[in-house]
């Protein structure tokens, strides 16, 4: 794995004492949902200023425990679900993550705050575009790429990944991203009907051709476009 440095904010005007104490009480809320024991996880929600990957018309919204839409149809998805997710993944310092659905930008932060080597891929031109910008900004730099994320990252020689995420729900678990899966790896997806209620889903490729799938808690999510994904746009939640 590659030896990554810390990830740090630069400090700005823009995040006060008071989005410091947002994010702190944000934390609590979490850790009373049963996430106490995820102390690295909510670590980097704590860390990551989450406002700044907001519409700007909409601060006030930031540290709610709720997702709200970003354009183009998207969402920047609830903390809870960030958390969620992030949790399962189980990601660790120099890992090689690929995250399918760079969105906002905000997942990718918590990932790369927690150490990872990031490869983030969004379909859509504007959000990539916008995202990119701002990892520039907070001085983080994932590798970005906007591209058809159900096929996975679009230079095979990247591959393989240990930790895949994927922040859209899928009608099955995409064939591509378990052939870019590590031995070892983990990929965690949302499997389930566009516009409906998808399991959350945890697959540990055990070899070549081996995989273990786990089931756990039931979530909302916009749906996952692409050749691997849903033939239609479904309805965000």
């Amino acid at each position: 794995m590659r030896s990554l440095p810390p990830v740090s904010f630069p400090p700005s005007l823009l995040d006060t004492p008071r989005h410091q104490g947002l994010r702190a009480a944000l934390v609590r809320h979490l850790s009373g949902r049963g996430l106490a024991a995820e102390g690295r996880v909510l670590a980097a929600i704590g860390a990551v200023p989450r406002h700044l990957f907001f519409p700007a018309d909409f601060p006030e919204q930031a540290y709610l425990d709720k997702a709200f839409p970003i354009g183009d149809g998207q969402t920047i998805s609830q903390p809870y679900t960030v958390a969620y997710q992030t949790a399962l993944l189980a990601v660790q310092p120099g890992h090689r993550v690929l995250e399918i659905g760079t969105g906002s930008g905000y997942q990718g932060a918590v990932l790369l705050t927690l150490g990872a080597d990031l490869y983030t891929v969004e379909l859509l031109p504007a959000l990539a575009a916008r995202a990119a910008a701002l990892f520039a900004r907070l001085g983080l730099h994932p590798r970005t790429t906007c591209a058809d994320g159900s096929c996975g990252w679009p230079d095979p020689a990247a591959a393989p990944f240990d930790r895949i995420l994927v922040t859209a729900a899928a009608p099955h678990v995409p064939p591509a991203l378990l052939r870019q899966l590590a031995v070892g790896g983990v990929l965690v997806v949302p499997v389930g009907p566009s516009g409906g209620v998808q399991r959350m889903l945890r697959v540990v490729r055990e070899s070549m051709d081996r995989f273990r799938r786990e089931e756990f808690d039931e979530f909302r999510f916009v749906p996952l476009r692409g050749a691997g994904g849903n033939r239609d746009n479904g309805t965000p939640d």
